[in-house]
């Protein structure tokens, strides 16, 4: 329970705070106390005060924020807090059988604090040992790497997102309604208590049924040659299509950022939930969206029937072209992902600009018509690229 009495000793180790500190915050109201009794509660949010200080908040700031409830996070921190034995990064690789040389790249690759002398816990050891086993079993260390770099990026944006939407929705109101900070803190730990034992097995259902989509893909990939010929290990061939919204800088001038913001959320939800089979958004910047599929003619397609749709400013333009691509992080990279990126920046206001490749794919379409544009001279390029405009028949 979070209103258990614990000793100052006990506050100033859960904290970080030494004794002295300690009452010094609480006599000034800083870390307010249960009727002069130390709790979990108040440790906890000594721990966050310490952390404030620390990044040069003064002291009055903190009364302040303290008395508001803006620093009752800390209880619900300890859900999630590791007490497991500390080590250095040699004394883990040691234990774990593997070069230290292993360690540092993935704490790098992690991207999250351990602190200055780079300490790790045990659970950081056991982690680097399940990754370390993965490459005993056979994978190689740059694909064990690149997997830990899409983990770490994925897990840190959901943790931040939960963090951010809790915080929007639960902590401001109740700080708004007035609540005391004790209650603040009660509230959030129950939050975080409740919510973080749904966390693993959603993940773990979510990651095993997009393994099983993604491998049923493999095949069709392997069934239908989708790597260049003569392609290096880590290059497919992909057709890449580039969408954004033309005019966007001057239509959030006008209307402000939060009915640009709208916008870009509305059309990025059409492209996700439009998209063709096999075909997946890979990343989205602003107002463009960098959507692939093995398939260039029903990527194409896609693109007409989706910029169809759009009547109002800004409209949609599209450009697709279809090459080998380096696959690197779960993104894709190298020299025809640049060109893909050009042909959409000589597109119009809802107009689909297809490069020969992707043109070829469609030349016995019955709704597409391909209108060629000529070779045009694109940024980067020593030589000019065929590119089409793709219309629906009639």
């Amino acid at each position: 329970m979070s209103d258990e009495s614990i000793t100052l000793a006990e506050a100033a180790r859960r904290s970080g705070v030494s004794t002295d500190t300690l009452r010094r915050w609480a006599n000034e109201g800083i870390v307010p106390l249960d009727d002069g009794t130390w709790t979990r509660a108040a440790a906890s949010q000594a721990r966050v005060v310490a952390r404030m200080r620390d990044r040069g908040h003064s002291l009055e700031d903190l009364r302040e924020a303290a008395a508001e409830g803006r620093l009752a996070v800390g209880l619900a921190e300890d859900v999630f807090a590791d007490e497991s034995e500390q080590m250095t990064v040699a004394e883990a690789a040691e234990r774990t059988g593997v070069e230290e040389d292993f360690v540092e790249r993935l704490l790098d690759l992690l991207g999250t604090p351990v602190g200055e002398n780079r300490t790790l816990s045990e659970e950081d050891r056991k982690a680097i040992a399940r990754l370390a086993s993965v490459a005993e079993a056979g994978l190689p260390l740059e694909a064990v790497l690149q997997l830990v770099r899409i983990y770490a990026q994925s897990i840190r944006r959901i943790a931040d997102a939960e963090v951010r939407l809790v915080h929007l929705f639960v902590h401001e109101p109740m700080i708004r309604d007035g609540m005391s900070a004790s209650d603040i803190s009660e509230e959030l730990s129950d939050i975080a208590a409740n919510t973080a034992p749904t966390a693993v097995p959603l993940f773990k259902y979510l990651h095993q049924r997009y393994l099983r989509y993604f491998m049923e893909q493999d095949v069709v990939g392997h069934m239908e040659d989708e790597a260049p010929s003569g392609a290096d290990i880590g290059e497919v061939k992909i057709a890449i299509c580039f969408i954004d919204l033309t005019g966007f800088t001057q239509f959030t001038e006008e209307e402000g950022d939060i009915e640009a913001l709208l916008v870009i959320e509305n059309f990025t939800d059409a492209v996700r939930e439009t998209l063709p089979p096999r075909a997946e958004v890979i990343k989205s910047i602003g107002d463009e969206v960098m959507v692939v599929s093995p398939d260039p003619a029903s990527l194409a397609e896609w693109a007409v029937g989706f910029i169809s749709f759009f009547s109002d400013r800004p409209k949609p333009r599209a450009g697709v072209h279809y090459a080998g691509a380096v696959f690197r992080d779960g993104d894709y990279f190298g020299s025809q992902v640049n060109l893909a990126h050009r042909v959409v920046n000589r597109a119009l206001g809802g107009e689909v600009l297809v490069t020969d490749t992707v043109a070829e794919s469609l030349e016995d379409h019955e709704e597409i018509e391909l209108e060629p544009i000529g070779e045009v001279p694109l940024k980067g390029f020593p030589e000019p690229t065929p590119l089409f405009s793709v219309k629906v028949r009639g």
